[in-house]
């Protein structure tokens, strides 16, 4: 061991990773060699050991390795689900002699680095080579096979590297893990999800100005909407399998330095490109819906004179619904979770939407209001139904999804509710307003006398009288919500009335 010492503290520049890994690979035998020939009673200080107290173990080969050199990936079930082996005798020679080159172990670690660079490499040009994997709806989300090959390579990596030591160099190569495991996310996965025209301004702008209503707008083909499911498949499998990386990683290295791995950031990394590829999917599907809502709001509300079937711009609607959602569940069908938190987000997006489209249709006539009212509880259960819609097996909607559409859309109902409710009596209209929509917002309140297309005279008194009617705050607090505190006695009701209809008369 001195001796090699020397050599190599001498020649450090001639040492190369083959050179490096021959010489530990020969050490190491010669080790087990003496394992086998010898018993280790009597070591380097000549004292005679105990046979019956074996020396604490530090042989990282007592972990059967055999399996490593196959191409099993790290997101296998832990040793703890096999059955238990019997014991191996501890190897009193181990690193004996092979301790030595443990000092220039970073000739490894940076030859790992290169290789790793290279792999990555390999993948973006494959990538470009072969284009996106082919939409396959019958298997779901296809996972990106290079994922697999790198953490493969991982495996590798980590059992060989815990072969040479359990020390500093596993902390070094965790460093080299993560930093790949960060260009993959970006070079492979985030590098290769569709671009939207909607960052440019193009899809929002020019498209509404040019679309028609119910016809198509730029949007994403079905190859590219599979590609982003892939990626959110691949990303979430990279995800876990990271967290079992991590896991592995503390089980091979010193418990002195078990702190020192953390795969956190590379984990959060994982999570951006899933979130950023359900927003994707989400803007898309809210974009197509855009021209819809447009061609609503232009509609001639006030003449409409008969209640028909539902409106052109909801069966628009429903077609995108139709026409993406399938696919993205079909796609999703591994990861319900995320398939999920797409639904709540374009539920999410495209109700506060529809209600602020659903402010600009004014004035409106009764017939109007009933017709929207109609064609608002067609979007609903549309709506309710979306996670299943188009799929042979119907099964209910998560309890989290329904709640957000039935909140959202029963406002849109109560907005035309007071809407084609008659404006006379006053009081009787601002009361039967903040009943039914809880809202003590003038901009609100303000919106419904537009689309009941009251003269600025009459919504002036009826601002006033909205005003005086909302509840007062309950004591010490803000007020907020607590539209059903703070109710006046019957004397002061009438006395309110009394000068609300002095006001009101004066103001006409």
């Amino acid at each position: 061991r001195a001796e090699l010492s020397k050599i190599m503290r001498t020649r450090a520049k001639e040492i190369e990773v083959k050179l490096l890994l021959f010489a530990i690979q020969r050490t190491t035998n010669f080790e087990g060699l003496l394992a086998k020939r010898f018993s280790g009673c009597t070591l380097a200080d000549g004292t005679v050991k105990k046979p019956e107290v074996p020396p604490p173990s530090t042989n990282p080969f007592l972990e059967d390795e055999a399996g490593a050199e196959t191409d099993e990936i790290v997101m296998e079930k832990s040793d703890t689900d096999k059955p238990k082996k019997p014991k191996v005798p501890d190897n009193p020679f181990h690193g004996i002699v092979s301790k030595c080159f443990e000092p220039h172990l970073y000739v490894y670690i940076e030859s790992q680095d290169k290789n790793l660079g290279e792999l990555i490499d390999r993948f973006v040009a494959d990538f470009k080579a072969q284009g996106p994997p082919k939409p396959n709806v019958d298997e779901g989300g296809a996972v990106l096979p290079s994922c697999a090959d790198l953490f493969v390579y991982y495996k590798k990596c980590m059992v060989q590297c815990s072969q040479l030591s359990t020390g500093e160099p596993m902390i070094a190569l965790t460093t080299i893990f993560q930093k790949y495991l960060r260009e993959y996310a970006w070079k492979i996965l985030s590098g290769n999800l569709p671009k939207t025209t909607s960052s440019s301004g193009g899809l929002t702008i020019t498209s509404l100005l040019k679309e028609k209503e119910g016809s198509e707008v730029a949007k994403f083909t079905l190859e590219e909407l599979c590609l982003i499911c892939s990626i959110l498949s691949t990303a979430e499998y990279c995800l876990a399998t990271t967290q079992q990386l991590e896991e592995k990683l503390k089980e091979k290295v010193d418990a002195s330095l078990m702190e020192r791995i953390n795969l956190t950031g590379e984990m959060d990394t994982f999570s951006v490109v899933i979130s950023n590829s359900i927003q994707l999917l989400v803007q898309d599907l809210d974009a197509a819906c855009d021209p819809a809502l447009t061609a609503m709001s232009k509609m001639q509300w006030q003449n409409v004179e008969h209640v028909g079937d539902q409106s052109p711009y909801v069966t628009s609607v429903i077609l995108h619904i139709k026409q993406n959602v399938p696919i993205i569940r079909d796609n999703l069908a591994s990861t319900r979770k995320y398939f999920t938190q797409f639904c709540i987000k374009f539920a999410n997006s495209f109700i506060p939407k529809f209600i602020n489209h659903l402010f600009k249709c004014k004035p409106i006539s009764m017939v109007g209001a009933e017709q929207l009212l109609l064609d608002t509880h067609s979007l609903k259960m549309v709506l309710l139904d979306l996670p299943s819609i188009g799929s042979q097996v119907v099964r209910k909607a998560p309890a989290s999804y329904t709640k957000i559409v039935v909140k959202g859309m029963t406002r849109a109902e109560m907005i035309l509710k007071v809407v084609m409710a008659p404006h006379e009596p006053p009081v009787v209209f601002v009361d039967n307003y903040i009943k039914l929509l809880a809202d003590c917002s003038t901009d609100t309140f303000q919106k419904i006398l537009d689309m009941k297309g009251l003269k600025r005279s009459e919504q002036s008194s009826m601002l006033d009288l909205f005003r005086l009617r909302l509840p007062a705050p309950p004591p010490g607090g803000d007020g907020a919500g607590s539209l059903s505190l703070g109710a006046p006695t019957p004397e002061q009701e009438s006395s309110r009335i009394r000068k609300l209809e002095k006001l009101i008369k004066k103001r006409l």
